[in-house]
C-alpha cells in the first residue's frame, strides 16, 4: 500500500513524534523513507532588518541551509536508532508547504507523515500551519501526528 513515505521535519518535537510514527508505518509496509527539511529564503531586505550584527556575518540562506542539514541528519540518526532502513535525506529551499507538496507530487510519494505543529512563526497562527496547508494541498494521504 505505502512504498514511499515522506517525513517533513523542522527539528520540533511534533516532527520527531511524526518521525517515529513514519518509521513504524514504513516498517509495516517495507516502505522507503525520505526525510525532507525545507528552509525559507531570506532576501537582502529581510537580512538587513536583523538587529544582530556579528563581526563575521554568515549569509542567512547559508545559516538556514546548514541548520536544515543538521535537522535531517539528526532525523536520520533517530530513524537509524529505530531500525528504519532505506532512508534518504533531502534539504530544499522554498515555501515549506508548497515545497513539501511539490516534492511529494514530483517523487510519487504515497504518504506524508508530519507533525501537527512545528517551529512556525506568527504567519502560522495568522494564515494556518504548514501541516494544515500540506494536508489541504497534497494529492496523497497525509497522517498528521500531534
Amino acid at each position: 500500500m505505502f512504498r514511499k513515505i515522506l517525513l517533513p521535519v523542522d527539528g520540533s518535537e511534533p516532527a520527531m513524534r511524526a518521525l517515529r510514527v513514519g518509521a513504524d508505518v514504513a516498517g509495516r509496509y517495507g516502505a522507503a523513507l525520505t526525510v525532507l527539511c525545507v528552509y525559507r529564503h531570506h532576501g537582502p531586505l529581510e537580512s538587513s532588518l536583523s538587529m544582530v550584527r556579528p563581526s563575521d556575518p554568515v549569509p542567512p540562506d547559508r545559516a538556514l541551509s546548514d541548520f536544515a542539514h543538521e535537522v535531517v541528519q539528526a532525523a536520520a540518526a533517530e530513524l537509524d536508532r529505530l531500525g528504519a532502513v532505506n532512508v534518504h535525506t533531502v534539504v530544499k529551499r522554498g515555501h515549506p508547504a508548497r515545497t513539501i507538496v511539490a516534492y511529494a507530487r514530483d517523487n510519487a510519494i504515497d504518504l506524508i507523515v508530519l507533525g501537527s505543529r512545528g517551529l512556525g512563526d506568527v504567519e502560522g497562527f495568522l494564515l494556518g500551519s504548514v501541516s494544515h496547508k500540506v494536508t489541504s494541498l497534497a494529492d496523497c494521504p497525509c497522517l498528521t501526528v500531534k
